[in-house]
């Protein structure tokens, strides 16, 4: 089945914007090698902005800039007969085009296009693309981001839930999905290119956004992709083992996300201090920032804190003190103390944006009115054993996870879960070590392989999870659609199942191949095959 990729949103209405002041405000020089064309600037007016052929549109400025392989001049042609109305490249880019012209390549294709220079443009692309679409002072909704190894993506649901229940409408873009105003698209990237996300904005000012929630990833930082957006309040959840097959190591990792709290992306920041790289980013912030904290013992030091009130199943109740000492309780639809602690950081992430204290009390005295897809989601039914799927695909979100999943058990617990090929492989021995001492059960299996060999996965998880309990049982079970099977099968009545990787996920990539896929289906699926509703 071919690969389905969501299509990148834009606003439905946009008013043009003259190529002129776009040139004047960023100070673009002309090319001398397109002359006769450049003298046409005043007439344009672009309705878009793009950097990528498969997603421009006609009136698009054609965005050409320098990749890892090639230079994005090259595909002129294509942007051309898409209906780009001018180009911006750097001079690498101007002598290419020069190249494909002298070649016949374009013919005469160029002859009424405009090419602006920008040396670096990669480095403006947010500001040009913010530009382009109107994004600019006080036509801005208030943004809110948050960034952390775990617990971004709910805490952004949650901050996303709580401003609904306060009445405003809301959009929100996250690993999962974007919201606009009540509508919900599945996402492509977790934090999408700049071009993309000013064109999202766009759509969501359009239809009267007034608050925007956004999920920051660091890879998002140092590929400069929130460029051109200025957030209100950001937030820190924590920091632990991941990604360092982007980044050298754990400090350069947090030195990445620090990137969101400077006076370049944002306002003003709260930041959870739980972790050690918490405390370190409090202290190096270059914004106001205030704390909050969950554990006892760093409480003391916080300006807000939030605790455990109770856990079951289906929910977790909290209460939330300001620095004041005032207190509110409230719950979120959620298993587990890491998530009381994501919902006490949109809580206070609120405060700093400026909403009054009893009016969020108020707001969510009833509990927190959100779903987050794949997060610790329930599956099962009335009968039979709990089974839930997560997006946990860290040591430290595994240990949280199974943690929660636990104290709501009464028989036993059973694990499932892969690795990803192709990424990070330095964690997999923490992953399946943390796995087998939170479990009963350990059922090891593959996520998305990638173009790694996933027998080869499956068989170092299974030898670093024996290293630390030797004496427990350990399935290897392949394909994922089996391994769920398989758990099932070893489960009773008060046992849980949790599955952790695949979450909200509709897709497992074999080989670069989107292959379509559902674990919600496949455990529901597997419940009913062996008698549970």
């Amino acid at each position: 089945m071919k690969e389905q990729i969501p299509p990148i949103l834009r606003p439905e209405h946009v008013k043009p914007v003259r190529l002129a002041d776009l040139s004047h405000n960023f100070a673009l020089k002309t090319s001398t090698h397109f002359a006769a064309a450049n003298s046409s600037i005043a007439a344009v007016q672009l309705t878009g902005i793009s950097m990528n052929t498969n997603d421009l549109r006609p009136g698009d400025l054609f965005v050409a800039m320098p990749g890892l392989k090639t230079h994005g001049a090259r595909f002129a042609a294509k942007a051309l007969e898409k209906g780009a109305i001018a180009i911006v490249t750097d001079s690498a880019g101007e002598e290419e085009l020069a190249n494909l012209v002298a070649h016949e390549s374009l013919g005469d294709a160029m002859s009424n296009i405009p090419v602006l220079l920008l040396e670096n443009p990669r480095t403006r692309l947010g500001d040009l693309a913010a530009f382009a679409y109107g994004n600019l002072g006080e036509a801005m909704p208030k943004l809110f981001a948050t960034t952390g190894t775990n617990g971004k993506t709910s805490t952004t649901y949650l901050l996303e839930g709580m401003l609904r229940q306060l009445g405003v409408i809301t959009g929100l873009t996250s690993t999962a999905e974007r919201h606009i105003a009540g509508e919900i698209i599945v996402s492509r990237l977790t934090t999408p290119e700049s071009t993309e996300m000013q064109a999202l904005v766009a759509r969501m000012r359009e239809r009267n956004v007034s608050a925007i929630a956004v999920e920051v990833s660091a890879q998002a930082l140092s590929q400069l992709r929130v460029d051109g957006l200025h957030f209100d309040v950001v937030g820190f959840t924590n920091l632990s083992h991941d990604h360092l097959d982007d980044y050298q190591d754990l400090p350069s990792y947090l030195e990445a996300k620090a990137e969101l709290f400077t006076p370049k992306r944002a306002s003003r920041g709260v930041i959870c201090i739980d972790t050690e790289f918490g405390l370190r980013l409090a202290a190096q912030s270059k914004i106001p920032v205030v704390t909050i904290a969950s554990h006892k013992a760093h409480i003391a030091q916080a300006d807000y804190s939030v605790g455990v009130l109770a856990e079951t199943p289906k929910y977790t109740s909290f209460e939330f003190f300001d620095k004041q000492g005032a207190r509110l309780t409230s719950s979120v639809p959620l298993l587990g103390a890491h998530m009381v602690a994501n919902a006490g950081l949109a809580i206070a992430m609120l405060l700093e944006a400026g909403f009054d204290f009893d009016r969020i009390a108020a707001a969510i005295a009833g509990g927190v009115d959100a779903y987050l897809p794949g997060r610790t989601e329930r599956v099962s039914g009335a009968t039979g054993p709990d089974v839930y799927v997560d997006f946990g695909h860290s040591p430290d979100a595994f240990l949280n996870t199974l943690a929660a999943v636990r104290k709501v058990t009464k028989g036993k617990l059973i694990f499932v879960f892969g690795a990803d090929g192709d990424r990070d492989a330095s964690k997999r021995p923490a992953m399946a070590q943390v796995g087998a001492e939170g479990c009963d059960i350990l059922v090891i299996t593959d996520h998305h392989p990638r173009f790694e060999d996933p027998a080869s996965i499956r068989a170092s998880l299974v030898a670093s999870a024996r290293e630390v309990r030797p004496e427990m049982p350990i399935y290897e079970v392949s394909p994922p659609e089996a391994a769920i099977r398989r758990a099932v099968a070893l489960a009773g009545e008060d046992d849980a199942i949790l599955w952790c990787g695949p979450g909200h996920q509709d897709y497992r990539d074999i080989r670069g191949v989107r292959t379509p896929y559902s674990a919600r289906h496949e455990a529901r699926e597997a419940l009913k095959e062996h008698g549970w509703s």
